[in-house]
């Protein structure tokens, strides 16, 4: 019987969740075989996922949003879709978009419920949909994947979930981030024109991450000579015009470069070249650029809100995301101090060690058996 894994956001390139989706899928074979088959909107149209043209996959030609409508109309009609999936024993939704299927059992992987926390910072069609889809298609589902325990406490508490519905199951960086040759790491820095001694993020644009009070804390950091630029790497996604703005203000305007869209085989020698890495988001279901760092051997600085402490560890520094002046005080206080950040290097490096995508499949292979137990 067949396993069908939702790659759409993969095929789509929709940030955290494409890497969530590809790097399970990769582990995901090897311990599933001819049982696997990807599932895909807009079959036909994108894909199939780049390294995968071989591999059996089903779908539909609709694309993201006419599917996201469909299913949200199928779900509230009642009108299943298990015809789409030909001999399925499970149906896996790796992003928020759970398909009505009447016998099938389905296991549906939640993120973060950031829209229920921070409605301000969505648009407000994105914000109307999951605010009356997510709680159906967590209902719906048979069983349901967190990111993180900080992700599981909020399905409990928002929307009063049994706990034994929920399992954790945490991601891992993928096996290209890690230490870089020092020749590496110079070649990437000068192809960008980033500055030698900078402070990275890494992110899409939009209010949760943060950045607009990044770029605050930043300027008595530059002012004080520990660091000659802030690297902001990621695309945009939403409501980014007021930190656009509001970065076009400051006087350290010069110091703060936006490479944009980074090549995924320079990101690991990116990271190795920062001084420190800093995650200042609000809100996070995961957060893992964290992981991603520390893999490659950079300290981080992290806001100490949501999953961020979870996923760190004792290997990061953090701050109160809601004052500039603490994430200040946290990112002059590692600069200041070499030794410190060899410390933080070392011990980010044994914190990354200790999650593996591997290890994330072999659970979530666990789940699935679980689940068609339960069902059969």
């Amino acid at each position: 019987m067949t396993i069908y894994v939702d790659v759409s956001s993969a095929v789509h390139a929709k940030a955290g969740l494409s890497r969530y989706a590809e790097n399970l899928v990769r582990e995901l074979k090897p311990l599933l075989g001819e049982r696997l088959c990807l599932f895909q909107n807009s079959l036909g149209r994108r894909g199939p996922l780049p390294g995968w043209e071989g591999q059996p996959t089903r779908g539909i030609a609709l694309g993201y949003k006419p599917w996201r409508m469909a299913v949200w109309l199928r779900h509230v009609f009642r009108w299943p879709m298990d015809r789409l999936l030909p001999g399925a024993a499970l149906f896996h939704a790796t992003e928020h978009l759970l398909p009505p299927l009447a016998h099938i059992p389905t296991v549906l992987t939640v993120h973060d419920l950031v829209f229920e926390r921070f409605p301000q910072y969505h648009k407000v069609w994105n914000y109307t949909f999951l605010k009356s889809a997510m709680p159906l298609f967590c209902r719906r589902a048979t069983a349901i994947i967190a990111i993180s325990e900080a992700t599981k406490a909020d399905l409990q508490t928002l929307y009063n979930l049994a706990p034994a519905k929920i399992t954790v199951i945490p991601e891992a960086a993928a096996a290209r981030f890690a230490p870089q040759p020092a020749e590496r790491v110079e070649a990437v820095r000068r192809r960008y024109g980033l500055p030698a001694r900078h402070i990275l993020t890494v992110g899409t644009i939009e209010p949760r991450k943060n950045l607009a009070r990044l770029i605050d804390a930043c300027g008595p950091i530059l002012e004080m000579g520990l660091c000659d630029g802030l690297v902001i790497v990621g695309s945009k996604g939403w409501l980014y015009e007021s930190f656009f703005a509001h970065l076009e203000s400051l006087p350290w305007r010069d110091k703060i470069i936006l490479p944009g869209f980074v090549a995924e085989e320079d990101l690991p020698a990116i990271y190795a070249g920062a001084l420190l890495t800093v995650q200042p988001s609000l809100w996070e279901g995961f957060g893992l650029p964290v992981l991603e760092a520390m893999a490659c051997g950079s300290p981080v600085c992290a806001s100490n809100a949501a999953s961020l402490p979870e996923v760190g560890g004792n290997a990061a520094r953090y701050f109160d995301p809601s004052s500039t002046e603490a994430m200040t005080s946290t990112l002059a206080e590692v600069l200041r101090d070499a030794a410190l950040r060899q410390e933080m290097r070392e011990r980010g490096l044994i914190r990354a060690a200790a999650f593996s995508w591997r290890h994330t499949a072999e659970k979530t292979v666990a789940l699935y058996e679980q689940v068609l137990r339960g069902t059969n």
